[in-house]
């Protein structure tokens, strides 16, 4: 996964920039605040604020280092500039007709730090976007699943 750019939307990386000042600015000095006090309270080795703080510490510490990587690495890709709208790339919401069961689903290609299935974002890396990629309104795609392989046609194309 390292070698794999970090392409994001913007609102993708305006999402990591909120978290990333949360933590920095809310977050990790409230847990440092508390850490002193509890230092503070003597025996250290039975105080489960001191030893939950410092845990909690650690792990923001982590996530700070986590999303100052993914910050750095990321391309901003802006899809609304996109002038090819009959064709599928990066940030697109696609709207699917499944051939199998009549239904229709909605999908929109993000980057990997803005997966949400439960708003139809998909990483541009998962086999769905992989096989939606480059295609053209109309176009009909196969989808393996780890269930089954299903088909789909690409029945709208939109970038917002």
């Amino acid at each position: 996964m390292a070698d794999l750019k970090n392409y994001i939307t913007p609102e993708g990386y305006a999402a990591l920039e909120k978290e990333f000042q949360f933590l920095i600015k809310v977050d990790r000095p409230e847990v440092v605040r508390v850490v002193s006090w509890a230092a503070g309270n003597g025996d250290r080795s039975e105080n489960g604020d001191y030893i939950y703080g410092k845990k909690r510490l650690r792990q923001i510490d982590s996530r700070i280092r986590f999303l100052t990587k993914r910050m750095d690495a990321a391309e901003i890709v802006y899809s609304n500039t996109q002038t090819n709208t009959e064709q599928v790339f990066f940030g697109a919401w696609v709207t699917l007709f499944n051939l199998s069961d009549d239904t229709e689903m909605t999908v929109r290609i993000v980057g990997q730090d803005e997966l949400d299935p439960s708003q139809g974002f998909i990483s541009w890396v998962s086999p769905m976007a992989k096989a939606l990629l480059s295609k053209r309104l109309g176009d009909a795609v196969r989808v393996m699943t780890p269930s089954a392989e299903t088909e789909y046609e690409i029945i709208d194309i939109r970038y917002i």
